[in-house]
């Protein structure tokens, strides 16, 4: 009797524990930082200092923001090939604008107005014609990367100082933490998304539209307007990712961050947003953002070769998707 109430309890909180990572997915992904982080902590003597993590979170800015748009399309059961080309786009039409002599904040809207379009584009191409995410992206990505070397004339372009690298101004918290004006923008604006996304009648939309769209519909959301307006945001994103860019280097280039897209998939689908849509969120993406970041960081302070780090974001990745596939299997 004491041994099937003892197996019955067992089976009861693992029970409850599945449930509980279940309805958090951003709980597993958190655990995993942190054993990152003491793992690194314990195996290197100069990982675990405040500076270091300071350059961890400023090397994870620009791909977290990308993420951060990435997750919205995500949350649509899409997904955008060509969100950092758009960024990279971004850069290069800001500095050239600004380099003839147009007013840096005219260049930086103007810059973010375009990277707007662009997106707003594949989103009309989704949600109008109704062609895959996927097709519509890569295509995407194919122009922009074309657009951009054209744009550019195949050259790097140095960027006026003032507001365009203004985003790499260091600051000093309590006179010894540095941060940097681009990490507070991050910041500012991953607060921003959380609480659109989970305090708004849009954020509930796209979870919505994401979950299954056909009960979306019959509840009365506009699936189209609800896609557009899911890449227009991310577009604005992508904008703000571009200005990000130049804070960290003051050197726009056309062939910059080409894994950038990949990357922040990666970091998307990590932090334990579904590939499938509807579930996930943007504390999960800083999370992935920040995974990523602290195994490369980790591992290249052991001197692991940074094919090794690609092979492990890799699998990391693919286990993220097993779970949310086994995860979903089960709540079905």
């Amino acid at each position: 009797m004491s041994t099937a109430t003892t197996t019955a309890d067992t089976g009861s909180r693992s029970g409850a524990l599945r449930v509980l990572f279940a309805r958090n997915p951003v709980l597993g992904p958190t655990a995993a930082l942190l054993v990152a982080i003491i793992f690194f902590s314990l195996a290197t003597s100069t990982f675990a200092n405040i500076d270091n993590f300071s350059f961890i979170v400023q090397q994870s800015i620009v791909v977290g923001t990308l993420a951060l748009g990435q997750t919205l399309v995500i949350l649509t059961s899409g997904i955008d090939l060509a969100n950092a080309s758009i960024a990279v786009f971004g850069t290069l039409l800001m500095t050239r604008l600004t380099t003839g002599h147009l007013p840096g904040p005219v260049a930086l809207v103007l810059a973010i107005v375009a990277c707007t379009l662009v997106a707003t584009l594949s989103g009309l191409l989704v949600s109008r014609i109704k062609l895959p995410p996927f097709i519509v992206t890569l295509g995407m990505l194919a122009v922009m990367t074309a657009v951009t070397n054209l744009y550019s004339k195949g050259t790097t372009w140095p960027v006026p100082s003032g507001l365009l690298t203004w985003l790499g101004t260091s600051l000093y918290l309590f006179g010894r933490v540095q941060f940097t004006m681009g990490m507070v923008i991050a910041a500012l604006l991953f607060v921003l998304m959380w609480f659109v996304l989970a305090k708004t009648g849009w954020g509930r939309h796209v979870y919505a539209v994401g979950n299954e769209p056909e009960a979306a519909r019959l509840t009365g959301i506009h699936i189209d307007r609800t896609l557009v307006s899911v890449y227009a945001v991310a577009g604005i994103i992508y904008g703000f990712a571009a200005w990000m860019a130049l804070g960290r280097t003051p050197t726009a280039d056309p062939n910059a961050y080409q894994t950038g897209n990949l990357d922040s998939i990666t970091a998307v689908v990590i932090g334990g947003t579904s590939l499938f849509g509807g579930r996930g969120g943007v504390v999960g993406t800083v999370v992935g953002a920040l995974i990523v970041a602290v195994l490369r960081s980790g591992l290249t302070q052991m001197g692991i070769d940074s094919n090794y780090q690609n092979l492990a974001t890799g699998v990391l990745v693919i286990a993220a998707v097993a779970f949310d596939q086994a995860t979903r299997r089960r709540s079905s």
